[in-house]
């Protein structure tokens, strides 16, 4: 059959428009990209700076959505494993780093973002880069570095007669403690229901007494392993300061918000915790102020008599974001803009955290926060949270076995051998 050129003309553009269409068929379908960043953070101050970058960040992507989640640290802790094997996952999540960031990556839940973030990491200090890697690849960007200490109700100290700067060693702690006892005074809060907060006393102890070697030898199997006498001796102190009966009724069932809240209605003279507690204390006191910036002091954890540690070592955070398995690009294109200058500088000068960025030492302006900003520059050993170091499942035991011995439910030596069966068992 001939056919005129007129309809061979017809018929190929047919073919080609339909063919177009199928090309135009088979590509992506245009939708947006909507980016769930999972977070802890309780400081109203602190998640408004973050929904500002959030809100910018969607302006300068069109197309691009950011939702950012908070989840209470308990349960966020508890659902995160569920959650990483969901389709629905966040791509992007808060974490301590240190060991329980290591079992993600091992599980395969974390995205390598290693040439991504290249031309990113000096805008960090180096430690605090190297704390969200693994084996070399890069699995996100720090956030902040924080530090574990003594807060103190300086009226409370005053009204006892004690000067907090006489208190060097634990024995000097120990004394202190009686003498808020004695004048009527709650000396100490915590927040043992969660069971992590106590887990800083001990681990404070271990490291007075064992020094910054005592967990790298331990997790080598050197000397005993966690049943060296460093462990064994850091629940032997910590049940010597349990037995004075120090804390405020009810402890062990005491959230760490509700204790933040105690402590910031001054119902207690101390209380061991991260930087945050300054935010904390305030947003869960009665009155929503808690105590004022210059009714509170700070005073490092002491010396123990005979300990190998130095008083610049510290125990601390450093936190940030991974950017989970196959997020898009712009998982991480949003963590690197939330942690620029301008955001973080806010963040600084607010004395809302001391941010992981060089440089952000100078932006701080409280004199609390600039003064745990000191300790931690100034430390040659930040220890980051054993709960978080160790990996979940030996992390869980240190938190219990802390309390447990606290509350005079097992030894000191059995506790370090839960944690040893645990290593041996992970």
């Amino acid at each position: 059959m001939r056919l005129h050129h007129l309809e061979i003309g017809r018929l190929l553009r047919d073919a080609c428009a339909g063919a177009a269409l199928a090309a135009l068929l088979s590509l992506p379908a245009l939708a947006d990209t909507t980016i769930r960043l999972a977070h802890v953070e309780t400081n109203p101050a602190t998640v408004k700076i973050w929904q500002q970058a959030a809100s910018d960040f969607e302006s300068q992507h069109p197309g691009v959505k950011v939702k950012v989640d908070y989840l209470e640290n308990e349960a966020y802790k508890a659902k995160l494993p569920t959650m990483l094997q969901s389709a629905d996952k966040p791509q992007i999540i808060y974490s301590w780093s240190g060991g329980v960031m290591r079992a993600q990556d091992k599980a395969g839940y974390l995205e390598d973002v290693s040439a991504a973030a290249a031309p990113l990491l000096d805008r960090f200090s180096p430690p605090a880069v190297k704390a969200f890697q693994v084996d070399g690849k890069t699995y996100g960007l720090p956030m902040l570095l924080s530090e574990v200490t003594f807060f103190y109700n300086k009226a409370l100290f005053a009204k006892a007669g004690i000067d907090a700067d006489k208190i060097k060693s634990w024995d000097d702690f120990l004394a202190a403690v009686k003498t808020l006892k004695a004048a009527g005074i709650t000396p100490i809060i915590v927040g043992a229901g969660e069971k992590w907060p106590m887990h800083f006393y001990w681990s404070y102890l271990m490291m007075r007494i064992g020094g910054a070697q005592a967990l790298p030898n331990a997790t080598a199997g050197k000397d005993g392993g966690f049943k060296n006498p460093a462990f064994v001796e850091a629940g032997k102190r910590l049940r010597e300061l349990a037995a004075l009966e120090p804390f405020q009724p009810g402890y062990l069932q005491t959230t760490h918000l509700q204790a933040a809240g105690l402590w910031g209605d001054g119902k207690g003279a101390i209380q061991l915790m991260g930087s945050w507690l300054l935010g904390t204390q305030a947003n869960n006191a009665a009155d929503g102020k808690g105590l004022a910036e210059d009714n509170i002091g700070i005073l490092s954890f002491p010396m123990v008599a005979g300990g190998k540690g130095a008083a610049s070592d510290t125990l601390g955070g450093i936190n940030g974001w991974l950017i989970t398995k196959d997020a898009p690009k712009e998982a991480l294109d949003f963590v690197a803009f939330l942690m620029s200058e301008p955001y973080q500088k806010k963040i600084a000068e607010a004395g809302l955290y001391i941010p992981a960025l060089k440089g952000a030492e100078g932006w701080i302006a409280k004199p609390l926060v600039k003064r745990m900003a000191g300790d931690i520059g100034a430390s040659t050993y930040h220890q980051i949270f054993l709960d978080q170091d160790l990996g979940p499942s030996v992390g869980r035991v240190v938190n219990d076995i802390s309390v447990a011995v606290a509350a005079g439910e097992t030894s000191p030596e059995d506790a370090a051998a839960a944690i040893q069966q645990a290593w041996d068992e992970q």
